[in-house]
């Protein structure tokens, strides 16, 4: 029985590990980046992270349900970066799901703003990275 619970400890040690290092793993990641409003009133319903409808004004970030996984970015910081070099930090707030093809991330308009991008371009490369 003792060598049992030691087992399941060890077990279970590795799969928190093994979670948190997939969670932080991220580095220079491509993807497709489009432009989303998280205020009320604007593209789908308030942020999964925690159902609250944020303002525009702030660097955040919707990612594609792959990434999102099952919310351990919620909160967290991301790099996002231009492949010319320009880069900002954004907060991920929301799973895109449905919204997002499987490569896109879909950033707030200050994003846009801070790297110089005008958002009716519609879509533009960028690398994403964990902070």
């Amino acid at each position: 029985m003792a060598s049992t619970t030691k087992v399941v400890v060890i077990f279970g040690i590795l799969v928190l590990l093994q979670v948190s290092c997939t969670a932080s793993e991220v580095r220079d990641l491509p993807a497709v980046m489009s432009v989303n409003g998280f205020g009320n009133g604007e593209e789908g319903g308030p942020a999964s992270c925690d159902g609250q409808y944020h303002n525009d004004d702030l660097f955040l970030v919707s990612m594609a349900s792959k990434w999102y996984g099952t919310g351990l970015r919620c909160g967290k910081m991301i790099s996002i970066k231009r492949l010319i070099g320009t880069s900002v930090q954004a907060m991920v707030v929301d799973d895109c799901g449905d919204g997002c093809g499987d490569n896109e991330i879909s950033t707030s308009a200050a994003v846009w703003k801070a790297l110089g991008t005008d958002t009716s371009t519609g879509e533009v490369p960028v690398l994403w990275s964990d902070v």
